[in-house]
C-alpha cells in the first residue's frame, strides 16, 4: 500500500508500487503529458520511477509534487537530461571518447570529456543534429542501480577511465552506485532525469571551453561543452537574446575599450589595477558611501593589509579558509604573516584597544578595506571574481538591546545605496546555518537567536521584499541578510551584505566585553555590513548594467566641448574653463575634422553631455547643449548650462532614455 499526498492536502492510495507519472495518469491525462519531474518528501525525483513505500510522515503518506513546465525545478531536471544527450551524441559522433562530469549550471549544462579529436564549435551543428534524431527516437530514461565493484567493471567493460577512478575513489564509502541507460548509452549518474528526451523543448550549444579533471590544475586538461536547454523555443530565443546582450555589455571588453581598469600577468591574475577613468568612477563611489557613513555615524579607520597568523586562528579564517587564503610569508624568530582575507579581525583589534562602556555602544567602524583571496585560475573573472578587492566594510559593536535597530540601519543603508543607483529590482536572501551540518562554529543558541533577530527585523522593514530563507549558506560564524540584485537585462548578481555574529566576540573567539549599567562585563554582538561588497565586482556589474553609459555623477567624462571649426578654440577653451573651475570633468575636442564625426565620436565614447560652439553660440557667449540620451537640447547661456549639470549630478540621477 502506497499512501501519497498532494499539496492541496488530498490523499490517494495504491494497493501496488506507483510512479509520479501513473498518479498524474489519475488525476488526469493532461497532467501526466505535462509531468516532467516530482518532489518527493522534498526531494526531486525522475517521474517514472516508483515512489518509496515508506515514510516518516506523521500520516504516513508520501509527500508528492508534480513538477511541469510552471516549476524551475523541472527545467532543471530537463538540463541534466539534456546534457545526457548531448554527451550519448558525442559518443556517436567521434570516437574512443571518455566521459567526466555533466551537471547544470545557471541557465544550461555542460559536459566535460577526453577526446583525441579537440571538438570545436565548428562541430556544433552535427552534434545538434544526433542531439535531435536522439530526441525524436525517444527512447526513455532509466536507472540502473549496482553494487560497486560491479558498476567498476561495467564502467571499465565501457572504456570509461575517469568514471572507474570517480567509483574507486570519489564514491568509495557508497555500496551501490546508479546509472541511467537511454538505448545504447549507459552513464553514471545519481540524477534525476526526465521520463524520456521529448520533453525537451529546444536547447543550442553554446561554448567549448577547457577544464581540469575534478577541478584540479595539476591533473589533466579535458573539454568542457557547454549548451543550453529550454521549455520551448520562445524561451529559448529569449535568452539567446539575453546572451547576445550580455556579450556586447561585457564589462572585460568595455573596461578595456574605455579605459576603466587593466589586469596585466605580469602583475599578477586576478589583481585589478584601476586606470583613471576607472579610478574617477571608484573615487565618486567611495566619497558617496563615506558621505553616508559619517551621516550615519560611522568612524572611518585604517588598517594593514597584512597580520600575523595567530590573529586568523583567533578569528577562524586561519585555517578554515587555507585553501583560498595566499600562503603565510614566513620571517625570522618563527614569525608568520597573512595577507589578510577579511579585515573583521583588525576591526577588532581597534575596539578591544581600550576599554568599552555601554555608554561607547553603539561602536561603528568602517574602513574601505583591501582583501586578498586566492582564487583558482579556471574561476578569475574579470573584476567579478579576482585575488585582490576592496570592500567598503564596517562592523557594529552593539548591545543585544541594540541588535534590531543596528541590522535594521545596515539593511537601510543598503536599500538606499542600490535605489541610488537606480537598483531596485532586488530580491533578500537570508542564509542561515544548517542544523545538520559540523562546519559553523558556536553555540546552537546564539545561531537559533541571531536568526529569529535577523528574520524578525526583515519581516519588519517597510519597502523589504519578503526575504527568501536559505538553510546551509550561511558564514561560518553567523547568519547573513544578501542582496541579490538583477540588472536591467534580468541577470542576478549578489551585491551587498549584512551579517549577525554572535561568535567572533564570545570568550571562545576574542573574548570581546562592555562594561554593562550594572557595572558588571557583557558580550557584545557584533554585525557584519557591506552595501557595494567589493568595489571591483560592484564596479563591473555597474559596467554591465550600464553598458559603459554611467549616469552623469559618476561619468569618468561629464562633458566634451565640440568646435564647429579652429576659428572658435579660443572661446570654447574659455568654457572648457569655466566649466574645470566648478568641479565638472570636461574635455575639448579641438581636432580639424567635421563637427558631425565629432559628435559620432562622443556618443561611442558615452560621454553624457556634448557642448557644440559654432559662430553664434561664440557671439552670444553661449553653448548648444547635446545630450546623449535625448539628442539636442539647444542653445543655454554657460551659467545656465553649468547649473543644469550641477543639478544633475547633486540628484545622483540615473537617467534613461524616453521612449520614442
Amino acid at each position: 500500500m502506497v499512501n501519497v499526498r498532494l499539496p492541496n492536502g488530498d490523499q490517494l492510495e495504491f494497493p501496488h508500487p506507483v510512479t509520479p507519472l501513473e498518479v498524474a495518469g489519475q488525476i488526469g491525462k493532461r497532467l501526466a503529458k505535462a509531468t516532467v519531474a516530482a518532489e518527493v518528501d522534498g526531494q526531486i525525483r525522475s517521474a517514472n520511477e516508483p515512489l518509496p513505500e515508506t515514510t516518516d510522515a506523521d500520516d504516513g503518506a508520501v509527500a508528492l509534487r508534480l513538477l511541469t513546465d510552471r516549476d524551475p525545478e523541472a527545467l532543471e531536471v530537463i538540463r541534466h537530461s539534456c546534457a545526457h544527450v548531448m554527451a550519448r551524441a558525442v559518443m556517436r559522433l567521434f570516437p574512443d571518447v571518455q566521459l567526466a562530469f555533466g551537471p547544470t549550471v545557471e541557465n544550461g549544462f555542460y559536459y566535460d570529456i577526453r577526446s583525441e579529436r579537440p571538438i570545436s564549435d565548428e562541430d556544433f551543428p552535427k552534434i545538434e543534429d544526433e542531439m535531435r534524431r536522439i530526441i525524436k527516437e525517444d527512447e526513455p530514461f532509466e536507472r540502473v542501480v549496482k553494487p560497486r565493484a560491479e558498476a567498476v567493471q561495467i564502467c571499465r567493460d565501457l572504456r570509461q577511465g575517469l568514471k572507474v577512478e570517480h567509483i574507486e575513489e570519489g564514491l568509495a564509502d557508497e555500496e551501490t552506485v546508479s546509472f541511467y541507460r537511454q538505448g545504447e548509452f549507459l552513464d553514471l549518474c545519481r540524477g534525476p532525469h526526465i521520463p524520456s528526451p521529448s520533453k525537451i523543448g529546444a536547447f543550442k550549444l553554446l561554448s567549448v571551453a577547457g577544464a581540469y579533471w575534478k577541478g584540479d590544475a595539476q591533473r589533466e586538461q579535458l573539454q568542457r561543452l557547454y549548451g543550453t536547454a529550454w521549455f520551448n523555443q520562445k524561451q529559448l530565443d529569449e535568452y539567446l537574446t539575453r546572451l547576445e546582450e550580455a556579450r556586447k555589455r561585457d564589462h572585460r571588453v568595455l573596461g578595456k575599450q574605455l579605459e576603466l581598469f587593466l589586469i596585466d600577468p605580469q602583475v599578477g591574475s586576478g589583481l585589478v589595477m584601476w586606470l583613471p577613468k576607472g579610478a574617477t568612477i571608484r573615487r565618486e563611489l567611495e566619497a558617496f558611501i563615506y558621505d553616508e557613513l559619517l551621516r550615519r555615524g560611522y568612524q572611518p579607520i585604517y588598517t594593514p593589509v597584512i597580520g600575523r597568523v595567530e590573529l586568523y586562528q583567533t578569528s577562524g579564517h586561519y585555517p578554515y579558509y587555507k585553501e583560498s587564503q595566499f600562503p603565510p610569508i614566513d620571517l625570522e624568530e618563527d614569525e608568520r604573516y597573512l595577507l589578510r582575507p577579511m579585515n573583521c579581525p583588525h576591526h577588532i583589534k581597534v575596539y578591544q584597544s581600550q576599554p568599552r562602556s555601554y555608554r561607547d555602544l553603539p561602536l561603528r567602524l568602517a574602513e574601505l578595506g583591501t582583501v586578498h583571496r586566492y582564487e583558482q585560475s579556471g574561476e578569475l573573472s574579470g573584476m567579478t571574481r579576482v585575488r585582490g578587492f576592496t570592500q567598503d566594510d564596517a562592523h557594529i559593536f552593539c548591545t543585544e538591546e541594540q541588535v534590531a535597530d543596528e541590522f535594521r540601519g545596515c539593511l537601510e543603508m543598503t536599500q538606499f545605496v542600490l535605489q541610488t543607483l537606480g537598483l531596485e529590482d532586488y530580491r533578500v536572501r537570508l542564509s542561515f546555518r544548517d542544523p545538520a551540518s559540523d562546519k559553523y562554529v558556536g553555540k546552537p543558541e546564539n545561531w537559533d537567536r541571531a536568526e529569529a533577530a535577523l528574520k524578525q527585523v526583515c519581516a519588519e522593514m517597510p519597502g523589504l521584499p519578503e526575504a527568501q530563507i536559505e538553510l546551509g549558506e550561511a558564514a561560518f560564524y553567523g547568519p547573513k541578510a544578501d542582496f541579490v540584485v538583477n540588472d536591467v537585462i534580468g541577470r542576478e548578481w549578489q551585491l551587498g551584505t549584512v551579517q549577525l555574529d554572535y561568535n567572533l566576540p564570545s570568550p571562545e573567539r576574542f573574548g570581546l566585553e562592555y562594561i554593562g549599567a550594572d557595572n558588571h562585563p557583557h558580550q557584545p554582538v557584533m554585525i557584519h555590513r557591506a552595501p557595494f561588497g567589493s568595489l571591483e565586482r560592484f564596479v563591473g556589474m555597474l559596467i554591465e548594467h550600464f553598458a559603459g553609459a554611467f549616469p552623469l555623477w559618476l561619468a569618468p567624462e561629464q562633458v566634451r566641448v565640440l568646435v564647429v571649426s579652429q576659428k572658435f578654440e579660443g572661446y570654447a577653451r574659455d568654457v572648457e574653463k569655466r566649466l574645470r573651475d566648478t568641479g565638472l570633468r570636461v574635455t575639448g575636442d579641438y581636432r580639424p575634422e567635421k563637427i558631425g564625426a565629432k559628435i559620432r565620436q562622443a556618443q561611442l565614447d558615452l560621454c553624457p553631455y556634448m557642448l557644440v560652439i559654432g559662430g553664434r553660440e561664440q557671439e552670444s557667449e553661449a553653448v548648444s547643449v547635446r545630450d546623449r540620451l535625448e539628442g539636442d537640447l539647444g542653445a543655454m547661456s554657460i551659467d545656465e548650462t553649468i547649473a543644469k549639470l550641477k543639478t544633475e549630478i547633486a540628484a545622483k540621477m540615473v537617467r534613461k532614455r524616453r521612449p520614442d
